[in-house]
């Protein structure tokens, strides 16, 4: 358990570390604005690798099921607006529905 604790806590101060190294290393230069647009595109590009992971991934292996049918709801309920509860709600509803009836 205490190695747990331990190893917790270096990572804890890693992180900070690293957080703390990109204000200090830019030293208030602005970034050219070219890539400027591109540092504020990558939390969108690296949320959309991580739900298309989560979907599609089974281990080591591809996997088509029932997320996938959950995924594209949620995505048509975003295209049309809905508010994001609605999105989560709708997208779960129809994950658990593909999978009540046997597929996923």
């Amino acid at each position: 358990m205490m190695m747990l604790v331990l190893a917790i806590m270096v990572l804890a101060v890693g992180t900070l570390a690293m957080k703390a190294l990109g204000p200090l290393a830019s030293s208030g230069r602005e970034l050219p604005p070219r890539l400027q647009q591109l540092v504020e595109l990558l939390p969108a590009a690296l949320l959309a690798a991580l739900v298309a992971n989560q979907t599609f991934a089974d281990g080591a292996q591809m996997a088509i099921d029932a997320r996938v049918v959950g995924l594209g709801v949620a995505a048509l309920a975003v295209a049309l607006r809905a508010p994001f509860i609605l999105v989560v709600i709708l997208g779960a509803a129809a994950t658990a529905l593909v999978r009540a009836l046997g597929w996923g």
